[in-house]
Parts: structure tokens; C-alpha cells; sequence
């Protein structure tokens, strides 16, 4: 009789839970602002989780399939961007869309950012935007 292997994968398996933790503990700037105006459902009403998944993305949407990520200078040299497509295919393969930010965006131009997510959740702007936004942004 042959045994099925069983599966050791999993976060704590691959050390990607003290990955999560550690990015979690030092965010960038652009990172914590942006995290500020997602959590709590501040954003239309959609839960994001914060490093989260098999590529620890900064923030993802389980209900909107959506992952954001944060990317400062480093993504700009060839090996990380090889890397960034890399893991992009991969989450596009999972059914998941790609938000990819630069840092400046978000600091620079927040409301922008905002309308731009805004767009990639499946419900329509209308008064719970408006609300949402302007107690985002107090």
C-alpha cells in the first residue's frame, strides 16, 4: 500500500509568519499611512489584511482579490523587478489582481491613491465613498 506524503508546507514551515511579523513591525512611511486609511474597513467597507500570503503582499483584499503593494526604490533595480513580475504572474494565476504603488504615490498624492483603489473594488462610488474618504483622511 502506497501513503500519500503529507503536506509540510505553511507559513510557519517556510518562515514566511516571522517574514509577516518582522515587515509588520517595520513599515515604510508610505506603508503606514496607507495602512491607516485601510484598516478597520475605512475603505468602502472592505477588510484588508496586512502582509499577507504565500509572497507576504502589504495588503490584501480576500473579498476583492486585490493585493497592493508599497514599492519603494529597491523595486526599481532589475533583479527585484524580475522578482516583482515573477510573483505578479504568480498571484495573476491565482485570480488576484496587482495594485503596485510607488512610496511617493502614496505620500504625495494620497487621495489619488485612494480613488484609484476605490476603482479596483467591486462596488459602485456613490455616498459611502464620500463618507468613507473624509473620515479616512481627518
Amino acid at each position: 500500500m502506497i501513503r500519500s506524503r503529507q503536506y509540510r508546507g505553511g507559513y510557519e514551515f517556510a518562515g514566511l509568519r516571522q517574514l509577516a511579523r518582522e515587515l509588520r513591525n517595520k513599515p515604510t512611511s508610505a506603508e503606514e499611512l496607507l495602512w491607516q486609511l485601510l484598516r478597520d474597513r475605512r475603505l468602502l467597507g472592505f477588510k484588508f489584511r496586512r502582509q499577507f500570503g504565500d509572497y507576504v503582499a502589504d495588503f490584501y483584499c480576500c473579498e476583492a482579490h486585490l493585493v497592493i503593494e508599497c514599492d519603494g526604490s529597491v523595486h526599481d533595480k532589475n533583479e527585484q523587478w524580475h522578482h516583482d513580475q515573477n510573483r505578479d504572474a504568480y498571484m495573476i494565476d491565482q485570480g488576484i489582481r496587482v495594485l503596485r504603488l510607488t512610496n511617493e504615490r502614496v505620500l504625495n498624492d494620497t487621495e489619488g491613491v485612494l480613488d484609484e483603489i476605490a476603482n479596483y473594488l467591486p462596488l459602485p462610488l456613490g455616498d459611502m465613498y464620500v463618507e468613507c474618504q473624509v473620515g479616512c483622511l481627518e
